[in-house]
């Protein structure tokens, strides 16, 4: 979800424009200039700031043959794409999203940027968040890591006080934790973090999460990021899985321990404002999932 470099941005908006192409969720390559809010060239961003979740994904994209499934790689889901909830992930960079037009556009969901590190609030989180539940989307919170700022503990305190909470009144997505490359240094991808400090920060981030919420966060990762910064960790399989993989027809390998996806980041420019997202069923199922069932 951060804002990386323009050339990163660039790279990434054209393998999403053929990923959109290949789902026939979108019009044209041109539709929606603005969609993904500022533009590589004019972008000018708070701490991390992004269109949305993995703008980093161009460190390491994984984009392969559009139809190839290869071995230890999701099948997909059991319905064609086109049948799954589309939706998608907003931060400042949105500004005041028109959600009626959203929601008129094909989005059910969406995910919100509200928190980063510990010194860190969307300035528009409040009127997004309650813009998409006036419009009938089911809307959620996510926090962008920073591991090498301080605890996950912490960080997910912090969140929590600051939007990121969850109830079960059908309308509210579990909290996301975005842990990804590192925008602010290409060197210190992984935060400066080993293997397993990196997965006790999440361990320690969920936790509290689930301590003051009763839900597991979703993790928002990309598959080679956290081959590379956790040793491809299977102990969070029995947290929701947010990958992002773009330019591709399929979500591909998944990271450690984990058998399924269930919302993926497919693109960061299409027909809804920010980046583009599916969910991993039907629409009862992702109402019972923002239920917690």
């Amino acid at each position: 979800m951060a804002r990386v470099r323009t050339l990163v941005r660039r790279r990434a908006g054209v393998l999403a424009a053929a990923a959109a192409a290949v789902l026939g969720l979108t019009g044209p390559a041109t539709a929606g200039p603005a969609t993904a809010g500022a533009s590589p060239a004019t972008a000018s961003a708070g701490p991390a700031e992004a269109a949305g979740p993995a703008s980093a994904v161009g460190f390491a994209n994984a984009a392969g043959p559009a139809s190839a499934v290869g071995p230890g790689e999701a099948s997909g889901p059991a319905v064609s794409v086109r049948a799954l909830p589309r939706g998608h992930d907003v931060s400042s960079h949105q500004e005041r999203v028109d959600w009626p037009e959203a929601r008129a556009g094909g989005a059910r969901f969406v995910y919100v940027k509200a928190t980063e590190s510990t010194d860190y609030r969307n300035p528009y989180f409040s009127g997004q968040y309650r813009g998409a539940r006036e419009a009938g989307l089911i809307r959620g919170a996510y926090h962008f890591a920073r591991p090498d700022r301080s605890s996950g503990a912490r960080q997910a305190a912090y969140f929590l006080r600051h939007g990121g909470g969850w109830r079960a009144d059908g309308w509210t997505l579990p909290p996301a934790l975005d842990i990804e490359y590192n925008p602010y240094s290409e060197e210190h991808v992984c935060y400066g973090l080993d293997k397993e400090r990196m997965v006790r920060w999440i361990r320690s981030f969920g936790d509290e999460v689930e301590r003051e919420t009763g839900r597991r966060p979703v993790i928002y990762t990309t598959t080679e990021w956290w081959r590379q910064c956790t040793g491809d960790g299977r102990a969070f399989s029995s947290h929701p899985l947010w990958l992002a993989r773009h330019g591709a027809a399929r979500p591909g390998a998944l990271p450690g321990g984990w058998r399924d996806w269930t919302f993926w980041q497919y693109g960061v420019k299409g027909g809804l404002p920010g980046d583009q997202n599916l969910f991993n069923g039907s629409a009862a199922r992702l109402r019972a999932f923002a239920r917690g069932r």
